[in-house]
């Protein structure tokens, strides 16, 4: 589990946005998204070096929780 910190998520675009980048490099990944605390839980095979910067390629800087 990666949990990370993605401060510029405002709305439900947001996080589809976010959700769709990571599914992108894991289409088995499952992704939690809470825009009330700005938090983003992932379950993947993915590295979490790699998954903040498909995010931030999204347009979404992230960083570890």
């Amino acid at each position: 589990m990666t949990d990370l910190i993605v401060e510029e998520m405002t709305c439900g675009g947001c996080a589809s946005a976010v959700t769709r980048a990571v599914q992108r490099i894991d289409s088995k990944a499952k992704v939690d998204v809470n825009l009330q605390t700005k938090q983003v839980k992932i379950e993947s095979s993915q590295p979490a070096d790699k998954l903040i910067e498909v995010i931030a390629d999204a347009g979404f800087p992230a960083r570890a929780a």
